[in-house]
């Protein structure tokens, strides 16, 4: 992708420059975020910046089910399944989930859980399977490039939890 300064507004591009530093095995195995979201407290956890505002439950529920959403879709662009890689409702996901009542140690593992699971799937594919061509919006994207997306997407969020909601 060209060199630009992009917004969370642009989605994809942004994203995947949060995330392009360090290859797709060492951005999917760092522990850095499920530490820092596994020392927050209860009361943290279920803090809101604004009334409007996710709790941080949510936040970490919403980076789970996005990484669930983007790994299934991975998975289909690497079998040579040429799908539009679309976007979903998250709003919707969030005001249907439980993660409110849930404690923040059973979100943080459930991230935990589906982080290992997909860096086994990352762990079978070949550099022919990344470098295989999909479309997220009106990107043209490469397999790697849509897994490293995932990552920034997780990369935006933390900064969030640490600049608004600490």
């Amino acid at each position: 992708m060209q060199s630009t300064t992009y917004t969370p507004e642009d989605g994809f591009p942004y994203y995947f420059d949060l995330a392009k530093s360090d290859d797709l095995p060492t951005l999917f195995s760092s522990l850095t975020s499920y530490i820092f979201l596994n020392s927050l407290d209860e009361e943290k956890a279920a803090h809101r910046y604004a009334p409007d505002k996710w709790s941080i439950k949510q936040i970490v529920g919403h980076i789970t089910d996005h990484e669930r959403i983007k790994m299934f879709r991975a998975f289909q662009l690497s079998r040579n399944q040429m799908i539009q890689l679309w976007g979903y409702d998250q709003n919707s996901l969030i005001e249907n989930s439980r993660f409110d009542e849930l404690t923040m140690q059973q979100i943080v593992k459930d991230f935990y859980n589906v982080r290992k699971a997909s860096l086994s799937f990352i762990d079978t594919l070949s550099e022919d399977q990344l470098k295989t061509k999909g479309w997220a919006r009106k990107y043209e994207i490469t397999l790697e490039d849509f897994l490293r997306s995932i990552i920034g997407h997780e990369m935006h969020h933390v900064n969030i939890i640490k600049e608004k909601y600490l």
